[in-house]
């Protein structure tokens, strides 16, 4: 029987050679499709998450007392809140949920495309493939439920990507001198842990990650009337356009 406990990655991004092959094998384990891409100057490809992306190793470049370039990768995924905004404000019960792990999964045969887990999001994960349902990191659900570790922790030659009992990997870290671990306690405590040596800032990471405060207004006020009919339908419209709306507008805008 598979443990239930919660589970958790820990990313240990200094021992991370940026070979990315924990992309090519989550895209291998979920069969996800390889995606064109224009080079545009940087050797990070591709440049952000997508839809079939669910992993990708993000470079920053930084200097050093040496004058040599520093190198740092970061691994950029969903990050498994406990306290998952996502969840929160999805308004189509079952297309996001947690599993006994601790994963953020999904169903995307129950995602109505409205991309208010988008808004929901501290991190910006959630993507939209061609059929406008939810697509990201799921933790290899179907994996870690058969006690199997994740595709990518599964692959990382240099062990930069760890997996394990939550309690066991934060301990195991702080073994090693990380006495403080991004995504500890942040919003309920990640399934994602992060032993950093700099500042959250150096990585690319908000220091305090919170949910918007759309979000919390949706689920304490607005999500109720969802169970009264047309009452839910226009808080859900008027969520929407305060969430997601003024984006779009200030996005094409910029477009133009």
């Amino acid at each position: 029987m598979a443990n239930t406990q919660r589970k958790a990655l820990l990313i240990s991004p200094e021992l991370c050679i940026g070979c990315r092959g924990c992309q090519t094998a989550c895209k291998s384990w979920n069969q996800l499709p390889g995606t064109k891409t224009v080079n545009k100057g940087s050797v990070e490809n591709p440049p952000d998450l997508t839809p079939s992306l669910y992993n990708k190793i993000r470079y920053v470049e930084m200097p050093s007392e040496t004058n040599i370039l520093r190198w740092l990768f970061v691994s950029q995924r969903c990050m498994h809140c406990d306290d998952a905004g996502c969840i929160k404000i999805c308004p189509a019960p079952g297309a996001l949920f947690k599993t006994k792990e601790g994963a953020v999964a999904f169903n995307k045969d129950k995602c109505i495309g409205c991309k208010l887990c988008v808004a929901g999001c501290p991190f910006n994960v959630p993507r939209y493939d061609e059929k406008d349902k939810i697509s990201k990191c799921h933790l290899c659900s179907d994996r870690i439920a058969e006690g199997l570790t994740p595709a990518c922790a599964k692959t990382c030659p240099t062990g930069a990507i760890s997996y394990g009992d939550r309690d066991s990997v934060m301990g195991k870290a702080k073994n090693a001198g990380y006495q403080k671990l991004y995504g500890e306690a942040d919003l309920g405590g990640l399934g994602v842990l992060y032993a950093f040596k700099d500042t959250p800032k150096v990585y690319g990471m908000d220091e305090k990650p919170a949910i918007p405060e759309t979000v919390v207004f949706w689920h304490k006020v607005l999500k109720p009337l969802a169970y009264w009919g047309l009452g839910g339908a226009v808080a859900v419209s008027l969520l929407h356009y305060i969430a997601i709306g003024p984006k779009r507008d200030e996005e094409v805008k910029k477009d133009e």
